[in-house]
């Protein structure tokens, strides 16, 4: 699971006009008109040609779990795609992204500083440049590990060192153990 990137996406979705197609037929439909065919929706979730078009025509109606679940992933994926772009444009440039996180944080500094792990509720609002540089990773195809030190970097900034105004000496915070991770544009 990628708690990161399925973290933004949610984010991003939250700002949608009007919801996705929740069932089966509809959702089908809407996939099969973005890919352009039945064939090529059919290989995007792994199923029957035969099956994409019984879905569309209305004679198939209840996917599997597994179907059901690739089925609404890759509709939400595809959905509102200026809305989607407008959204992360906005948090880039202007307003940045809340994070409300729950996990182990710790970081490295010099000797005589209480450096020690612990679990921290942290709600923290990031620049637009963290934003930015999140949405940009996320779009080059940054996996969970990456994404999560540009998190921890944004947090060592915003929270840690309050902006540069403490804990100048900081050198590296950790971020582990993320127990809840949420973030909000």
């Amino acid at each position: 699971m990628t708690q990161f990137g399925d973290g933004l996406d949610a984010a991003v979705q939250k700002a949608f006009t009007r919801p996705a197609p929740k069932t089966a037929g509809p959702q089908m439909r809407y996939l099969v008109k973005q890919l352009k065919g039945t064939k090529a929706a059919a290989e995007l979730l792994g199923m029957s040609q035969r099956q994409v078009e019984r879905y569309v025509a209305g004679q198939a109606r209840t996917p599997r779990p597994d179907l059901a679940a690739r089925l609404e992933r890759e509709v939400k994926k595809r959905w509102q795609p200026q809305i989607r772009a407008k959204a992360r444009q906005k948090a880039a440039s202007t307003d940045g992204i809340v994070i409300d996180t729950r996990a182990r944080m710790g970081y490295t500094a010099p000797i005589g500083s209480t450096d020690q792990d612990r679990v921290r509720h942290l709600t923290v609002a990031l620049p637009p440049q963290y934003a930015a540089r999140l949405f940009a990773a996320q779009e080059a195809g940054a996996d969970d590990r990456e994404l999560k030190q540009i998190t921890a970097e944004a947090l060592k900034e915003v929270y840690f060192q309050d902006g540069g105004r403490r804990a100048g000496s900081l050198e590296e915070v950790r971020f582990t153990d993320v127990e809840h991770l949420e973030f909000e544009l």
